[in-house]
């Protein structure tokens, strides 16, 4: 095995789940959508390591790589749901899930409604990266980071709750 192939096994091993985790939320939960987008991101990875110039950790790079899939994949398919569709996707879900899975669920569907940029953040935020990697990945400074955090959550628990 040549020096790529073990490079991307191990690089492919540390992030799939991570990858993973921020392609479900950006697909919403849908699990099939998300193993797409995953699969995409990693030919993506695959194709590009040579040309990988080691500036950032391979984290970052892997999340800009995300990102960017996630945003040009959602860009192409929008999905566009009538509002009597969408509740009535919510009330087969809800018959269907425990509540922890519509909890999961309510929540995707909040961040779906976020800007891209926003949603970028707030999946990274959840993933567990620190405020100074996501500012790294988004271009940003911490401190903006740490405000636009600050008022997404706010967004979200007022989603969530209805108000």
């Amino acid at each position: 095995m040549n020096k790529n192939n073990r490079q991307f096994e191990l690089i492919y091993r540390d992030n799939f789940n991570k990858v993973m985790r921020l392609c479900l939320g950006y697909a919403s939960g849908d699990k099939d959508l998300a193993k797409d987008l995953t699969q995409e991101v990693f030919v993506k990875v695959w194709d590009n390591l040579s040309k990988f110039r080691e500036d950032s950790q391979v984290g970052t790079w892997i999340y800009r790589i995300t990102v960017n899939t996630c945003l040009m994949q959602l860009r192409k398919k929008k999905r566009y749901l009538l509002k009597g569709e969408l509740q009535n996707e919510i009330a087969v879900a809800d018959q269907e899930g425990s509540n922890k899975e519509r909890q999961f669920k309510k929540m995707y569907q909040c961040i779906a409604k976020l800007s891209a940029s926003n949603k970028t953040i707030i999946l990274m935020e959840l993933e567990g990266l620190s405020q100074k990697e996501i500012a790294a990945v988004m271009g940003m400074n911490h401190t903006a980071i740490r405000t636009r955090i600050h008022r997404i959550k706010t967004q979200l628990s007022k989603c969530v709750t209805h108000e």
